[in-house]
């Protein structure tokens, strides 16, 4: 890895040197810290990382840096689920795919040969020429479900999730109106949206419902035994 930083310092300067970009100095101290920090990151993440270095610069100038290096092919863009723009390292020559926890927002670099190769025989299968491609799978990590409780409230759910009824709170008229609308115990469900606020949206049995978040509240769910 020293020796891919050390190269990509190299190709840093001569480009940016030859194509004549400003305060060259102050980008090549960004271009050190981003190189250092083996994760993604945000423009307000680098700013924190840089400000603890004692550098001292402008988000606007950090982030038009970041699009500059993004531009030259030394960094890589990203804007997941949740909208937010993230900035990782593009070593040449290396591809990589993405797990995205949704409860605590980590992100994990995986890559897998034969996916990518499956990924190219679909593809030439239906005659069509690949230029990239990116993976995102979305769901929680392993550290968030040794940390998650085994039943919860439906409210508690994240999108996109698939769980199982467990149980109908909230006394008998509660209760009543959730059977009424075709939701039983032991049902199987999808949360279609679930953001945070307003009105959440399952799927169960191909049929679709809208539940107040404090109806949401008296669904207590569980994961699926296997």
């Amino acid at each position: 890895m020293k020796e891919i930083h050390s190269h990509e310092r190299q190709q840093f300067e001569k480009l940016f040197k030859q194509e004549k970009i400003d305060r060259f100095e102050d980008r090549f101290k960004v271009l050190e810290v981003f190189l250092q920090t083996e994760q993604h990151v945000t423009v307000k993440a680098l700013f924190s990382i840089l400000k603890d270095k004692k550098i001292e610069l402008p988000k606007e100038f950090i982030e038009e840096t970041l699009e500059l290096m993004c531009r030259f092919g030394f960094a890589q863009k990203n804007r997941f689920d949740n909208g937010i723009v993230h900035y990782e390292h593009r070593h040449l020559g290396q591809h990589h795919d993405h797990m995205i926890c949704t409860k605590c927002g980590k992100i994990i670099e995986f890559k897998n040969d034969q996916l990518e190769q499956l990924q190219t025989q679909v593809v030439s299968g239906f005659g069509f020429h690949m230029l990239q491609h990116r993976m995102e799978i979305y769901g929680i990590c392993s550290d968030c479900l040794k940390s998650r409780e085994q039943q919860m409230p439906l409210l508690a759910a994240k999108q996109g999730e698939r769980v199982v009824i467990k149980d109908l709170i909230g006394g008998n008229k509660a209760r009543l109106r959730l059977l009424s609308m075709g939701l039983r115990i032991g049902d199987e469900l999808e949360v279609i949206t679930n953001n945070g606020h307003g009105q959440l949206v399952i799927a169960v049995d191909f049929q679709r419902y809208v539940l107040g978040r404090g109806m949401s509240q008296k669904v207590i769910v569980g994961q699926k035994e296997a």
